[in-house]
């Protein structure tokens, strides 16, 4: 079965097939029914289109200001396919009086035909179901849990310098994924499992000090999506390749605790997810991983909410995270679109307490010499372009490091990192002094 997980979902055969079909439905839909006369037919279609399209419109404006479902609007593109699909339904229903039972079936399955196309179109934008493993799962629930010979032991040293470092005897071609619970001791929060990258070099007998990049997904969704949209071990393990197995330590820690929740990484009414991951997750890996705990080697990264808590991090403890990798992030963090409920949802009568939180805030008050900013935004994401670019000003005015890109032919998805990555990492190696 091992070929079935393997079918790709965002190119491929199947990709292909499913995307002629869901145009063969459509034609299908399109085509005048029986006695309909045509110029009828296209002023019916024109209205399921128009009807189709203010649906979409103002349930998107509902989940939006009025449910605060997502802090930020869908990308046009997305709600287009969606459209799509609900047009489709919509002819349908136009249909069903003036076809026989036979036609209505073919239509029904004309329209799942199209729905298929718009699912399939929907998740490639987003990149983050690559195929049916990720889709379903399979490979993560095969990651073994952090076995107790790859942790830190007792009086162990943080390992062997790493200039000029090369591994005694073989080590393996590719890292490994692990996953681990890190316990909220001192936040109290309740997370999910965290996944971490171990590369090559890890498993060398004289183990260097390696590196550690934190990583926070996307919300909605978790851990588990640097692992597919982010096709973190596919990264890493090229990285690898050409530093001789040498590669950060990557953990994906868990900051809200559900795929719907949003802590905003803040200490807040809502959770105290900064203490969490500044805390509770910095004091899980010096205490459990054989790392460097020279912080100078650390940096945490994340796409989209997880771009905007990585700048968090970096802004209101540079001491721990001196490096940031934000992919698609905000700039600031948010539960709505308006920000007057952000606030009261997390500083209710307290909006000074909100903005002394936000990294634009903060590049204001303080200088961050020695530090790293990586950001990137895609091109055709312009609300996400405009917060890059507020970013990348404030961050050189407050003295970071900066490099800022626009990714080409990529809008709101997980290509804002895969296209970069290599980049963002010879980054981090030059401040780490493993460039090679």
């Amino acid at each position: 079965m091992e070929w079935f997980f393997d079918i790709r979902l965002i190119d491929g055969p199947l990709y292909w097939l499913v995307s002629i079909l869901g145009l063969a439905g459509a034609a299908y839909l399109l085509w005048p029914p029986g006695p309909l006369a045509g110029r009828q037919w296209v002023v019916r279609v024109i209205a399921a289109l128009a009807a189709a399209f203010a649906l979409v419109a103002s349930i998107h404006w509902a989940l939006i200001n009025i449910l605060s479902l997502f802090p930020d609007n869908v990308p046009d593109t997305v709600l287009l396919w969606i459209v799509l699909a609900v047009a489709a339904l919509i002819l349908l229903v136009l249909r069903i009086p003036r076809t026989r039972w036979g036609s209505r079936t073919t239509g029904l399955a004309a329209v799942l035909m199209v729905a298929a196309l718009s699912a399939v179109q929907v998740n490639a934008y987003f990149g983050l179901n690559r195929t049916v493993s990720d889709l379903l799962g399979t490979d993560l629930a095969r990651i073994p849990t952090l076995e107790a010979e790859l942790q830190r032991q007792p009086g162990e040293s943080d390992g062997v310098p790493l200039q000029g470092w090369s591994a005694h005897g073989t080590v393996p071609d590719e890292g490994v994924l692990r996953k681990s619970a890190i316990p909220g001791k001192v936040s109290g929060m309740k997370t999910r499992e965290a996944y971490i990258y171990l590369p090559p070099a890890y498993f060398a007998d004289n183990r260097p000090a390696l590196p550690v990049l934190v990583l926070v997904a996307g919300q909605p969704g978790g851990p588990a999506d640097w692992l597919t949209g982010g096709t973190l071990q596919a990264h890493m393990d090229a990285y690898a390749r050409s530093h001789g197995g040498v590669a950060p330590v990557v953990v994906v820690p868990d900051p809200n605790g559900s795929q719907s929740a949003n802590t905003m990484c803040m200490d807040s009414r809502i959770a105290r997810a900064d203490t969490y991951l500044s805390q509770d997750v910095a004091s899980w890996i010096k205490s459990t991983l054989s790392v460097e705990t020279d912080h100078n080697r650390w940096a945490a990264g994340g796409f989209s909410f997880g771009g905007t808590c990585a700048l968090q991090l970096a802004t209101r403890h540079p001491q721990l995270f001196p490096a940031v990798l934000s992919f698609s992030g905000e700039a600031e963090p948010a539960i709505a679109k308006e920000r007057e409920k952000t606030i009261e949802a997390s500083f209710p009568g307290d909006p000074e307490a909100f903005n002394r939180q936000t990294p634009l805030a903060i590049m204001k008050e303080r200088r961050f010499e020695g530090s790293g900013m990586y950001l990137t935004a895609g091109q055709d994401d312009p609300e996400f372009v405009a917060y890059l670019r507020t970013l990348a000003k404030a961050g050189k005015e407050a003295g970071f490091t900066v490099r800022a890109y626009e990714v080409e032919h990529t809008g709101h998805s997980w290509d804002t990192s895969s296209k970069r990555i290599a980049d963002a990492l010879d980054f981090l190696a030059e401040r780490w002094g493993i460039a090679g």
